[in-house]
C-alpha cells in the first residue's frame, strides 16, 4: 500500500512537470509572437510619416525608400540645372536670375563657365539681338555603381532669332555628389566638374 502511494506521488510529479513543461512553452510561443508582432508594428509605424495639415489635423503619408527614387532624383536634378542654365530670354533680369537659381544646384564649375560666356560677350549679343534660346533634354546617363556618380547629358539647343532658327547639339558632362536638401535643391544633389563637351551647330532653319 506504502509503495503504491509512493508510485502515485512519483506519477504526479511527472505528471506536474509535463503540464510545467508544457506551460513554459506556451508561454515562449506567446512571448516571441507579442515580440515579432510588435517589431513588425514598430517597422509599419517607421515608414510613416505625419504631416500637420495647417494646425488642426494629422495626415499620414506613407515614405519609401530613398535608394528606390534616388536615381530619378539625379536625373531630374541635372535636367532641370540644364533647363535653368540654357535657357535664356534677351533680358539680363531674367538671365541673372536663371543662372543664380541654377548656381544653387552646381558648384564653381557651372559659375566659372558662365563667366566664360560673359568674358566673350555671349549674354550681350543675345540680349541685342533679341534672341531667345530654349533647351531640350534627350538622355540623361548616369552611372550609379560608383560614387561620386558620373552623368552625361545629352540635349538640343534651340536658338531663336528673328530670322531663323538654329539647332545645337549639346553634350555636357559632370558628377553629381549627395548634399542637403533645401527649397532651391529639392532633389539635394550638386553637380561638379561641369564641363559642355559638344555644342555645334545641326540645322539652321530660314522663318
Amino acid at each position: 500500500m506504502e509503495f503504491k502511494t509512493l508510485r502515485n506521488i512519483e506519477n504526479s510529479f511527472k505528471q506536474i512537470r509535463l503540464f510545467t513543461f508544457v506551460f513554459a512553452i506556451l508561454c515562449f510561443g506567446v512571448v516571441g509572437i507579442v515580440v515579432y508582432k510588435s517589431y513588425s508594428f514598430a517597422e509599419e509605424q517607421r515608414q510613416k510619416i505625419y504631416v500637420l495639415d495647417n494646425g488642426k489635423s494629422l495626415m499620414v503619408a506613407l515614405s519609401q525608400d530613398m535608394s528606390i527614387n534616388r536615381p530619378i532624383e539625379a536625373r531630374e536634378h541635372v535636367r532641370r540645372f540644364h533647363e535653368l542654365f540654357f535657357t535664356v530670354a534677351p533680358d539680363k533680369s531674367a538671365i541673372e536670375s536663371n543662372v543664380k537659381r541654377a548656381f544653387n544646384m552646381a558648384d564653381q564649375s557651372a559659375f566659372n563657365y558662365y563667366k566664360d560666356l560673359s568674358e566673350k560677350g555671349y549674354y550681350n549679343r543675345i540680349i541685342s539681338g533679341n534672341i531667345q534660346q530654349r533647351v531640350e533634354i534627350d538622355s540623361v546617363v548616369a552611372d550609379f555603381n560608383n560614387y561620386p556618380y558620373a552623368v552625361k547629358t545629352y540635349g538640343k539647343q534651340f536658338i531663336i532669332r528673328a530670322s531663323n532658327l538654329t539647332i545645337r547639339n549639346l553634350v555636357t558632362n559632370c558628377q553629381l555628389v549627395n548634399s542637403v536638401r533645401s527649397d532651391s535643391n529639392p532633389q539635394g544633389f550638386t553637380i561638379e566638374k561641369f564641363n559642355v563637351i559638344e555644342n555645334k551647330d545641326v540645322e539652321t532653319v530660314n522663318r
